[in-house]
């Protein structure tokens, strides 16, 4: 064997596997994104580092919800707490949100209670792209509940069951309402010199505050000083009455007058139950003095008042 050529050989295939390593490397650190740098006589030397995020946490970036917010008398309001959320999973990890809406004074896992919390369970999607998904949560409150500062409480949920929760205050403004139960209070037919029989008018609270209630009468036109206005004549505002005894006589009885006066011993609580209004009854008369003739009109007003 010639020596020579056996180490030209040994020397080429030495060469060949030193190339191939230095491919491998290039290759690795192309596909892999790596840096590896040495300095001067290996003083310092720097080594990448890599660690892949499997399962990011679902956020809250937002809890929007009106201020103040004025409820409607006698009836529910829909009020609505938008929420934006985010995970960078994407929006498909978010599983679903829920949300509280509750009075301050109590806390954010007490009972529903229409005076003071509200819950949804499941909140309506509205948008959802990349990483992001909002969601409307809806509450119908009750016109009886509490007024002062509110808070919207809400929570994501991913499909990791991960959560995050975030809230938002409001204010209930206090509304003092009432309604009677007529339009009409009609005494009917009636002579000179007659006194009706009692009439009655039920007076409903449909406010959230406990209230008293003021009277003020006119005949055609606001402070004319009559109860009614007929067709021939009148009668003066004194002749009509009102009592919240039923055994009171027309004698007994207050009379109306046309600037507004408290009716005594009268406070009508808010309601505080499902279907159990908070009413109190007023009951009504009137003396015929001469000599109106024809059909006569006027006008009661009720006012609701802060109770004192």
């Amino acid at each position: 064997m010639n020596p020579t050529i056996w180490c030209s050989g040994t020397r080429i295939k030495g060469l060949a596997v030193l190339s191939l390593l230095v491919i491998i490397i290039l290759l690795y650190n192309a596909i892999f994104t790596f840096s590896y740098s040495v300095g001067p006589n290996y003083r310092n030397v720097s080594v990448d580092t890599r660690i892949n995020i499997t399962n990011a946490l679902p956020e809250i970036l937002a809890v929007v919800i009106n201020d103040p917010i004025t409820l409607n008398a006698g009836t529910t309001t829909f009020v609505e707490c938008n929420v934006s959320t985010r995970d960078y999973n994407g929006y498909a990890d978010i599983n679903y949100t829920n949300a509280v809406f509750y009075l301050n004074s109590t806390t954010s896992d007490a009972a529903d209670d229409n005076n003071t919390h509200y819950s949804n369970s499941s909140c309506a999607i509205t948008a959802q792209s990349g990483y992001s998904k909002n969601f409307t949560c809806g509450f119908t409150v009750y016109y009886y509940a509490l007024n002062g500062t509110w808070t919207c409480n809400a929570t994501v949920h991913d499909n990791s069951s991960i959560n995050a929760t975030d809230w938002n205050w409001t204010t209930i403004n206090s509304m003092l309402a009432l309604n009677v139960s007529a339009s009409l209070l009609d005494y009917g037919d009636m002579d000179v010199g007659d006194t009706s029989v009692n009439k009655t008018l039920n007076v409903t609270n449909i406010g959230n505050l406990d209230i008293n209630v003021s009277l003020r009468g006119y005949g055609e036109v606001e402070g004319d000083g009559l109860a009614f206005k007929c067709e021939v004549g009148n009668i003066t505002i004194d002749n009509e009455r009102f009592s919240l005894n039923s055994s009171h006589g027309w004698g007994q009885k207050t009379p109306l007058t046309g600037g507004f006066q408290q009716i005594q011993n009268l406070t009508i609580t808010k309601q505080d139950t499902p279907g159990t209004l908070k009413t109190n009854t007023t009951y009504w008369q009137v003396y015929i003095p001469p000599n109106p003739a024809g059909e006569c009109n006027g006008t009661i007003v009720f006012q609701a008042e802060s109770a004192t």
